[in-house]
C-alpha cells in the first residue's frame, strides 16, 4: 500500500505561513477565547445583579409594616431571660418502634409477612 505524502501538492501562501508560524492563529485564539470568558461572565453578573435587585426591592409602606410590631433587641434582657430558665425542663417521651422490631434495635431474623 503507498504512503501517501503529508505536503499538498499546491501549498497555499496561507498554509505555508501557517506551517512555519503556528503562533498566528494561535495566539489570537487563546485571546479570543479568555477575552469572551470576561465578556460572558460580565453580562452574567450583570443579569445576577439586576434579579438581586428586584428581589430586594421593598417599598416604604412595606418597610414601615416590618417595623411595626418590632420589639427592640437589648443582649442584657436576652441573658438574664436565659440564664433565668432552667436547664432541664424537658421530659424523655419514648419514640414508637416499627412492627416487629425487637426492644434493643437488634433486626428479626426471619421477616414477618406484609398484611394485605
Amino acid at each position: 500500500m503507498a504512503v501517501f505524502p503529508s505536503r499538498p501538492l499546491n501549498p497555499s501562501r496561507l498554509n505555508l505561513l501557517v506551517r512555519r508560524n503556528p503562533l498566528i492563529f494561535g495566539v489570537p485564539f487563546i485571546l479570543l477565547m479568555v477575552g469572551t470568558s470576561y465578556g460572558l461572565s460580565y453580562f452574567t453578573q450583570t443579569k445576577y445583579d439586576l434579579h438581586d435587585q428586584r428581589v430586594k426591592q421593598v417599598t416604604k409602606e412595606q418597610e414601615l409594616k416590618l417595623e411595626h410590631g418590632r420589639r427592640k433587641f437589648d443582649i442584657r434582657e436576652e441573658y438574664f431571660r436565659l440564664s433565668a430558665q432552667p436547664e432541664e425542663d424537658w421530659d424523655m417521651k419514648r419514640v414508637p418502634r416499627p412492627e416487629g422490631t425487637p426492644e434493643w434495635g437488634v433486626p428479626p431474623e426471619n421477616p414477618s409477612p406484609k398484611s394485605k
